[in-house]
């Protein structure tokens, strides 16, 4: 183990998710900027066909978050008033709004002890005639164990959604998150893998995608790119009470140069990963995440579980303590039925969901981005191991 001297603490501070752009997404920023277009237009249809070709989605539709696409997706299918949709509650309150935006109400469902992803078990025993849907969450980018899930699905005739705003790029065997057929939505927020500083996509079935297409710009019959491009037309019809949802031009020109950049993103996010595994199996006072035979993850997240018999400090005051030696630390989630609106909606307790509460009591996410450099990597070890060294029970 090292230690940090205060001249390291002056001299290095080591943030939790800074975008990687370079020149080359500021020239196709600025190109979109000095054309004819800069709302939705041939550079977001162009993303579009680049993302679902990378995810080996059928289709793909560009939105401005992932949340819309989520909340497009339900009203897609139909889901409203009356009906249940089973989810978890180890994840961002975006997951489960978008349940309570179209009218319909959330059951929660505990999560899987390693890798803290919606339990099929748990499914099971919550499935009812009033069900319509499933939103799984892939949470800091390790895949649902999707098989049991869409086996039950098909069996109760009800729909999957995939929150995958934590899995780009991830995959079961060979087979990536996008490409299973469901409705899934994908975030390019500014601390994701890819970034368009705010952003999402929605792939699936494309006949699906075209009702969600016209959903996602105010029920419009056609855009505006369709009705000005040559032979258009200025008439269009409202369909349907729709949304304000669409990608502009200038946040694709961005997506488009990050989507070539993923596989150099993902091999630098492996590269930490392997480092902090290696420093922190050697802990006994961590646990480090889980990572399932047969699935990529998109280690969107690095999530330590502090074991805290062995500590004589809280999760709390062990951010605090990496805070103090340079290294920006957060915690993800706070599980949503300790939220005060679903607390008190539902009349939650926190221990409703031992699992995901356990956990929560216990996690923190370490700083994980691409650009990233050793010397950042290091410095993150030995303030982990300096803190646990300074308060090992």
């Amino acid at each position: 183990m090292t230690t940090i001297d205060s001249t390291r603490l002056l001299s290095r501070s080591v943030p939790f998710s800074p975008p990687n752009i370079t020149e080359e997404e500021i020239a196709e920023v600025v190109d979109s900027l000095r054309s004819d277009w800069i709302t939705t237009g041939p550079k977001t249809r162009k993303f579009e066909q680049e993302f679902a070709a990378c995810v080996q989605a059928p289709a793909a539709l560009a939105m401005n978050s992932c949340t819309a696409g989520l909340h497009v997706a339900l009203a897609t299918l139909g889901v409203g008033r009356g009906d249940k949709v089973l989810t978890t509650p180890m994840t961002f309150a975006a997951s489960v709004n978008v349940i309570e935006h179209v009218g319909a109400t959330p059951v929660l469902c505990d999560v899987e002890p390693d890798t803290l992803n919606i339990d099929p078990g748990e499914i099971e025993k919550k499935l009812t005639p009033d069900v319509e849907a499933i939103v799984v969450v892939h949470y800091a980018g390790h895949p649902v164990d999707l098989d049991p899930i869409l086996e039950m699905a098909r069996a109760h005739d009800i729909a999957v959604v995939e929150d995958a705003a934590h899995a780009m790029p991830a995959a079961i065997n060979g087979k990536p998150i996008g490409s299973h057929g469901n409705l899934t939505a994908f975030s390019f927020y500014a601390t994701k893998n890819i970034t368009t500083c705010e952003g999402g996509m929605l792939t699936g079935d494309p006949a699906l995608l075209e009702r969600a297409r016209v959903l996602h710009l105010h029920g419009m019959s056609k855009d505006a790119a369709r009705r000005y491009e040559k032979g258009g037309n200025w008439r269009y019809d409202i369909l349907a009470p729709g949304f304000k949802y669409n990608m502009t031009d200038v946040a694709a020109a961005m997506g488009r140069v990050q989507l070539r950049r993923m596989d150099e993103f993902q091999q630098r996010r492996l590269e930490i990963v392997a480092r902090y595994d290696e420093a922190f199996s050697q802990l006994p006072e961590v646990e480090i995440p889980t990572v399932r035979d047969g699935v990529q993850s998109a280690h969107h997240l690095y999530v330590l579980r502090l074991e805290t018999e062995r500590l004589r400090i809280s999760r709390d005051d062990f951010v605090l303590a990496l805070a103090d030696l340079g290294v920006t630390a957060s915690v993800h989630f706070i599980p949503v039925h300790v939220h005060p609106f679903y607390r008190d909606t539902y009349g939650y307790q926190p221990e409703d969901f031992p699992v995901a509460w356990n956990a929560f009591m216990r996690m923190l996410s370490l700083p994980l981005y691409s650009r990233m450099q050793d010397a950042d990597v290091e410095h993150v070890v030995a303030a982990v191991e300096q803190v646990v060294r300074g308060h090992r029970r």
